[in-house]
């Protein structure tokens, strides 16, 4: 039986979401154990983990970007260094990595393969559109994050070179859909005063925003806050008229599927974004530069604008885990 060790990422809740449609897949093949770094995440996750670590996470502002300082005070590299010299990569048959960073840089320092199946290995390719902005650092950054000898990745459109379309969660492809009016609104990077004072100056819609900065519900007018709580989010994108959020992966491209209006502010100087935002500008997908008040005519042009048509994303995940797990251990560990 193969042993297979799947390490996903816990900065932000995409990955984990992601990997409870993987999971499964990959339980079919093997004996497999769960390492999830990060220290972001709100998912619940319905398998055992048996490793945990704060890993090599990113904090979110509250000004559209990355909280650099509270990131550099939270990090070690003493602890990121033990941690990725005794990480047991040579326990396993098959290493399966969502961007994660002390599995990867373990099986590097001691020869192991190692997998990656994530959507940075999509974002890296040169199958889909750039920023205009030059940024090498941030290109760099993403490119060795979490080296691997083999690259399968997730991106809005497949392309040859082994780049699938999205992963959409069951509970996303089984959901009744809807549209009750009102938006869901994802933007982890902003605080939610600053979401508060732009959308409330459009009093006709019903704004349901979800809060990395707020523990409890609280109504301003015709915005409702609510914590990250992955049920009532479902709930939410699944009968909402659109969707307005930053340009990760998992929600655009849950938008997409559900045929649902979708405007993205990418993060500032956060490169994956960017590539994302400029990905999904070519799809016809409006992007923002940034929440401020000048924006709003852009979002109201948006709620008038009809809904774009769904893209049916076919459920394919268990295929795509068989044909890499068949490739790759029969290449050798």
């Amino acid at each position: 039986m193969n042993k297979i060790l799947y390490a996903i990422q816990g900065t932000g809740n995409g990955h984990l979401s992601r990997a409870h449609d993987v999971a499964p897949a990959l339980e079919k093949h093997g004996k497999v154990d769960y390492f999830v770094s990060g220290a972001q995440c709100e998912i619940d996750f319905p398998y055992e983990i048996k490793y945990r670590s704060p890993g090599l996470s990113f904090f979110f502002g509250k000004s559209g970007g990355i909280n650099y300082s509270r990131t550099f005070f939270k990090n070690s590299a003493r602890r990121l260094y033990k941690e990725i010299k005794h990480f047991p990569v040579e326990d396993y048959d098959l290493i399966i990595n969502d961007f994660e960073p002390i599995s990867a840089w373990a099986a590097k320092a001691k020869g192991k393969k190692c997998v990656a199946l994530s959507h940075q290995s999509a974002v890296i390719s040169n199958d889909f559109p750039k920023p205009d902005t030059d940024d090498r650092i941030g290109a760099a950054i993403l490119k060795n994050y979490a080296p691997a000898t083999t690259h399968y990745g997730f991106h809005f459109e497949s392309r040859k070179n082994n780049i699938y379309t999205p992963i959409i969660r069951r509970a996303i492809r089984e959901a009744k859909v809807e549209n009750r009016g009102h938006f869901t609104v994802y933007l982890p990077a902003y605080a939610d005063e600053k979401i508060i004072k732009v959308l409330s100056d459009i009093p006709e819609i019903e704004w349901q925003v979800f809060s990395k900065h707020s523990n409890h519900t609280y109504d301003i007018g015709n915005i409702s806050i609510k914590p990250i709580n992955n049920n009532l989010f479902i709930q939410s994108i699944t009968t909402s008229d659109g969707v307005l959020c930053g340009a990760g992966f998992e929600t655009p491209s849950e938008a997409l599927f559900l045929g649902k209006k979708l405007i993205v502010i990418p993060m500032k100087n956060q490169y994956e974004q960017q590539c994302n935002a400029a990905a999904l500008q070519a799809m016809g997908v409006p992007v923002l530069k940034k929440l401020k008040m000048k924006c709003i005519p852009g979002i109201r042009s948006l709620i008038s604008s009809p809904a774009p048509l769904p893209k049916r994303y076919p459920d394919e995940t268990g295929k795509v885990v068989s044909n890499i797990v068949e490739k790759e251990v029969g290449n050798g560990g």
